[in-house]
């Protein structure tokens, strides 16, 4: 049973099926590197937004082919907006011909799935007598089909649920990983998928972990493997993670990989609420998230200053939307992502497993897929995900001097101006308006109209542009730990006393308005969500400036106005 959400009107659930949305066709291309950033043939940036389709628990099936067909699932991928799929798998199903020779009624009549495989009769009857693999290449030409890009992640060696410590799965010379039979596994892998145009990356292996783990072993064996992949298939990006459940990449800062081949190798990242226990809950949302952002940024993301793409291959939260720990922790994570423009790799798709832990048809709340795999589970949580596709800068997307964006994680929506006399409000960051913000005087204003600036006009009340810029009301500063609170300071005639007032969302779940600043103390009782807001950087062209520019009478629109 779901706990009932009593979340606000800028959080609030969206329950409606809506999955026939824009999406933007992502070609099939060659990856390859430039500095931090992923690039196409042309040296174009290729922003990663992809989502996690499992394919390695003990099925060896892609999730959900019992609940609708592969096509189906394929396309509502595309129009969610995701560009690619990272798509799991498990050594043993390449590897060992005890699991490799089976086919999919097999795999599933050996498991006793009896539903499941009725479900797959009626929904995809074209898999039922298909090898594993053959089954595997389907899906993987059904994601092609509708131009999503592929990555192939080696998940497991045995086929089942990741992940535990001590479960054989996790380190080179555990039980279940033979570093040679590992090898060999890559090798099959990238050598028939070679000639699949849109796989265009493979993931050398998810989350290595448990009392084995080191990382002269890490060297010996990461490098090894990318080697042979790249013998194998030269076109493909070639992915690594790190120690502790992909948490841990600092060992690099003292000495890199060593490869023979260049521009072809990334690095990738996981980061969940509860790889820290229980902390945002516990802890003040802003103390917490300045403490776990700089431990991700050491641990990991540093790597972007050094010329490495790193992609955060996993991330994401129970989209019933009741858990604390994840709603505070998704703010956060989700203004990191845009800050740094990050590639990224969303977990989930599934909205339930054929066979997970023992349970049958167990329900994933992470999922952005409904239990029946035919909506959205949450069209709020997804329209915010949905914000971090964009691209906002990186080679081929200077198409304007640097900006600043306000956006608001929370809701995946930033700071507009709908029109000339209608005041601020949220909407979608293709939007946006071009913001300046100058730390020293604390002045945030239009870049084109630099003589507007942003001022608070009191508690509960809608923030405006104007003049005198800067006065007290519209010097801004940066004030909690998390450096996610936008503040002025409140005048006597504001009715706010002289404390400081934030931006916030107002009541109707759109308006920008300012109210006293709250969580900036140690309580770790109150949500600051609403009041989260990221000055993030872009280089995308601006359509704010043009659309207000056709609402003026056409003797205007040719004149040159500083200030609008």
């Amino acid at each position: 049973m779901r706990r009932p959400s009593l979340l606000p009107a800028w959080l609030a659930l969206g329950l409606v099926c809506h999955c026939a949305l824009n999406h933007v066709a992502a070609a099939a291309v060659t990856l390859s590197t430039a500095s931090r950033w992923i690039v196409d043939e042309g040296g174009n940036r290729v922003k990663l937004t992809c989502v996690n389709w499992p394919s390695h628990l003990e099925p060896m099936l892609a999730e959900g082919l019992n609940k609708r067909p592969v096509g189906a699932i394929a396309a509502d991928v595309a129009a969610m907006g995701f560009n690619c799929v990272r798509l799991t798998w498990p050594t043993f199903m390449v590897t060992n011909a005890s699991y490799s020779s089976l086919t999919v009624e097999q795999s599933f009549q050996r498991l006793n799935l009896t539903e499941s495989l009725a479900g797959i009769r009626a929904n995809n009857p074209d898999v039922i007598d298909m090898k594993l693999i053959d089954a595997f290449k389907s899906v993987v030409r059904s994601l092609g089909d509708n131009n999503l890009m592929v990555i192939l992640d080696n998940h497991v060696s045995k086929p089942g649920w990741c992940c535990a410590p001590s479960d054989g799965n996790g380190f080179f010379g555990d039980g279940n990983f033979e570093p040679d039979v590992w090898v060999d596994g890559l090798t099959r892998m990238a050598t028939m998928f070679a000639g699949i145009p849109n796989v265009v990356g493979m993931s050398l292996r998810n989350e290595l972990r448990g009392p084995r783990q080191n990382s002269n072993d890490w060297y010996k064996y990461m490098q090894r493997g990318a080697e042979a992949v790249h013998a194998a298939n030269p076109r493909v990006l070639v992915i690594l993670s790190g120690l502790s459940f992909d948490n841990d990449l600092a060992f690099l800062a003292s000495r890199q990989v060593s490869l023979s081949f260049a521009r072809k190798a990334a690095f990738e990242v996981h980061w969940y609420s509860f790889s820290n226990g229980q902390e945002w809950a516990s802890g003040n949302p802003n103390e917490v998230c300045a403490r776990i952002g700089a431990s991700v940024s050491r641990r990991a993301l540093y790597l972007l200053d050094q010329g490495w793409p790193v992609i955060l291959s996993e991330f994401g939260v129970d989209n019933r939307g009741g858990n604390v720990n994840d709603n505070r922790y998704y703010g956060c994570a989700a203004a990191v992502a845009a800050d740094l423009d990050l590639d990224w790799a969303l977990w989930t798709l599934q909205g339930s497993y054929y066979l997970r832990e023992g349970v049958l048809d167990l329900d994933e709340v992470y999922g952005v897929l409904d239990r029946a795999w035919s909506c959205p589970r949450n069209a709020t949580a997804l329209r915010r995900v949905q914000a971090l596709q964009r691209p906002l800068r990186g080679p081929g997307y200077a198409e304007a001097a640097p900006y600043e964006v306000l956006f608001h994680p929370a809701t995946g929506l930033c700071v507009v101006r709908p029109s000339l006399t209608r005041p601020l409000e949220l909407g979608p960051c293709g939007e946006t308006e071009a913001w300046a913000y100058a730390e020293r005087d604390g002045r945030l204003a239009l870049r084109d109209s630099p003589l507007l600036c942003l001022h608070a006009e009191g508690a509960g009340r809608s923030v405006r542009l104007g003049l005198p810029c800067p006065d007290d009301r519209s010097r801004w500063r940066l004030v909690s730990n998390s450096k996610l609170h936008v503040a002025a300071n409140a005048s006597p005639s504001s009715g706010s006393g002289t404390g400081m007032l934030c931006l916030d969302v107002g009541a109707d779940g759109r308006s920008v308005v300012t109210n006293p600043c709250r969580c900036l103390g140690a309580d770790s009782s109150c949500d600051p969500e609403s009041q989260w807001f990221k000055l993030v950087t872009s280089t995308r062209s601006v359509a704010a400036r043009e659309m207000l520019l056709a609402q003026l009478p056409v003797k205007l629109q040719s004149s040159k106005i500083l200030s609008l």
